[in-house]
């Protein structure tokens, strides 16, 4: 293996629940997907568990308190306790009792965790511009209208720092996208023409938060967005898996930019429990177990031994994905500094057909 080879070439020879203290884990596309569980993810919680790994619930939804996750998660079959819930109010808050100290007034927009994380940071909550807040800290919430939104320009054209909890700007729904906080923080930030501070993840006060509340070592991040989850996980030298039972697919995957690139992929978060494969260099490509990846100039070609089996590389059992990992190794030595689309087609006479129109990869 070359030190400068990807991340995901180096896999991981030992179960990541094992190799790892703390799982910092996403909530949305990684335990549930709107209002179910994933399948399985809590029988994979369980085995962390007992294998010794601890859990942190980290998510930038804002408008819930951590006791409500904690309720919504343990109502699921995924027992967790408030302590063991981080959210993007609780690193806001942080940030603003540091840098103003507690006592400090602040103004909240959005649902109520974000009220909850000030009051419990030893900060004082006020209603409105008028109160002299020394910040506003703006959070996802259903009921934000115009009366918080105008509130929170008036208040930040007096002075006081913009704090936004997050950035994205959708939100998925049954209903299809719709807006997220980032849009939200858009309107003040056009009106007042000054940009917000941002805590949540990616950003490394994020990080900083679940690190303090859980007390890792050796956390690993778990996600399913490559903005926020991995490119978080990266900003501060945090190994991470990025899971396929959210938003991301593995035609985003293999585009992927450099800072958002994760160490391992799992379909879900029973990759917690089991070794992954390493992609080793070979002559002119990349191999994984029965699977063999090269760039060439009408782009990557994805072949499979002849006879291959489910036997896995180092005696790790292949768990469907060792071909993406195999193609995505390839790409990413090819397009080290930039991100670019794949183009991807099965080597003939092989059997990989398959498994790329089930990764929803191939020629077209």
């Amino acid at each position: 293996m070359t030190s400068d080879a990807p991340l995901l070439a180096h896999g991981s020879p030992e179960p990541p629940d094992t190799a790892h203290d703390v799982a910092l884990l996403d909530l949305d596309g990684v335990l549930y997907v709107g209002p179910d569980a994933v399948p399985g993810a809590a029988a994979a919680l369980e085995r962390a568990r007992a294998a010794g790994m601890r859990l942190g619930f980290v998510t930038n939804n804002a408008a819930r308190t951590p006791q409500e996750v904690a309720d919504h998660l343990t109502q699921l079959g995924m027992p967790a306790e408030r302590g063991d819930v981080i959210t993007s109010s609780q690193a806001a808050a942080t940030v603003v009792a540091e840098r103003f100290g507690q006592g400090a007034a602040v103004l909240p927009v959005g649902g109520a965790g974000v009220a909850t994380a000030l009051r419990e940071a030893g900060l004082r909550v006020v209603e409105r511009a008028e109160d002299a807040p020394v910040a506003v800290v703006q959070g996802y919430g259903r009921d934000v209208g115009w009366t918080q939104l105008a509130e929170a320009v008036v208040a930040v054209r007096a002075g006081a720092v913009h704090v936004a909890t997050n950035t994205d700007a959708t939100i998925p729904s049954p209903r299809g996208v719709l807006p997220g906080n980032g849009a939200l923080v858009g309107v003040v930030a056009a009106v007042t023409g000054q940009q917000p501070l941002v805590t949540g993840k990616p950003d490394p006060a994020m990080h900083a938060e679940c690190v303090r509340r859980t007390g890792a070592r050796s956390p690993l991040v778990v996600g399913d967005r490559l903005d926020t989850d991995v490119e978080g996980g990266r900003r501060v030298g945090v190994p991470t898996m990025l899971v396929l039972s959210g938003v991301t697919t593995p035609a985003d995957l293999l585009a992927a930019r450099p800072q958002a690139r994760p160490d391992l992929v799992a379909a879900d978060v029973s990759g917690l429990d089991h070794p992954h494969p390493p992609v080793r260099a070979v002559d002119g490509g990349w191999t994984c177990g029965a699977w063999t990846a090269m760039a060439t100039d009408g782009g990557l070609e994805l072949t499979q031994a002849d006879g291959g089996t489910d036997d896995g590389t180092d005696g790790v059992t292949d768990d469907g994905l060792d071909g993406l990992r195999a193609l995505c190794v390839a790409h990413w030595a090819d397009h080290p500094d930039d991100a670019a689309p794949a183009r991807v087609r099965a080597g003939a006479g092989s059997g990989a057909g398959g498994s790329l129109a089930r990764w929803g990869l191939g020629e077209g």
